[in-house]
């Protein structure tokens, strides 16, 4: 873990920035007005993981445990198929691409298949906690506002995202699914999760924190609210408020807005696939 000093957080995307965006991809700026306004956040000193949290670590937190993730108890995860999402029977964190797939030579690449309930088990083992959501957009663009980790301009060799997959721009829906059918068809539902200190330092944030951008997206503490409920959002997003869970980050599957250091997504507690993981924080000095 890293200690991250306390200061002023800008959460939120600018409305110049909201503009541009809407220009750049295929979704209306609606999508993206639950990041606005851009609005300051006082925040107490905390520390938090340099890389999420590993297989390595999440098997020695099951061995000291016994803990069963909720995907193994249920006996499915949700993977993405040939063209959505489906329910893989043995799928979880031990085969993350179903029963056929397994972590061995993969203990370095983070977890995934974890519910929020699956992440805070491992938190409260470890002694820590999962981040907020203003802890964790302040660590992955530091005091001033950027839209990626390491700065304004995307660069897909400083993360691992479905253009670093492509080895090619995908820009839009078509491109992702002409880069997807390729990818199932030489991978099938094995998730492309790199070693967590795969783009370190070059997608570092400006606190040294890794994989803020990409490889998987990650839970926080934070309930999902809306930054101003005066303001006119689209009615999913005034409907998820107070129900779910913030997601952040972008994970191997993501464009790159996607994994835009503002980005939010509001997720059902319950929900687990091979793209999602996290990474813990603490509120008192620890042992880095």
């Amino acid at each position: 873990m890293i200690a991250v000093p306390a200061g002023t957080a800008w959460i939120g995307t600018p409305e110049a920035s909201l503009d541009a965006l809407a220009g750049q991809q295929q979704y209306p700026r609606s999508w993206f007005e639950d990041e606005s306004p851009q609005h300051p956040v006082e925040l107490a000193a905390f520390w938090i993981d340099v890389h999420p949290v590993t297989n390595a670590a999440f098997t020695a937190f099951t061995a000291a445990t016994g803990y069963r993730t909720a995907a193994e108890t249920r006996g499915f995860g949700l993977v993405y198929g040939a063209g959505y999402w489906q329910e893989t029977p043995g799928a979880c964190w031990r085969h993350p691409g179903g029963a056929g797939d397994r972590i061995d030579g993969r203990m370095d690449h983070p977890v995934v298949h974890v519910t929020h309930i699956d992440a805070r088990a491992y938190a409260a083992w470890a002694g820590l906690r999962l981040p907020t959501e203003a802890e964790w957009e302040y660590v992955a663009h530091g005091p001033t506002w950027r839209p990626w980790p390491w700065g304004t301009g995307f660069d897909a060799c400083r993360a691992n995202g479905a253009e670093y997959g492509a080895v090619r721009p995908v820009r839009n829906l078509e491109d992702w699914r002409g880069w997807w059918a390729r990818h199932f068809d030489e991978h099938g539902t094995v998730p492309a999760t790199t070693p967590v200190t795969a783009f370190s330092p070059q997608g570092d944030s400006p606190f040294g924190v890794t994989d803020m951008a990409g490889n998987v997206a990650e839970w926080t503490a934070t309930s999902y609210r809306l930054y101003d409920p005066r303001r006119r959002y689209d009615p999913l997003y005034h409907a998820a408020a107070g129900r779910y869970m913030v997601v952040r980050g972008g994970g191997w599957m993501h464009l790159r807005h996607q994994m835009r250091t503002s980005e939010r997504v509001a997720v059902d507690p319950a929900y687990a696939n091979h793209a999602t993981g996290f990474r813990c924080a603490a509120d008192t000095p620890r042992t880095a």
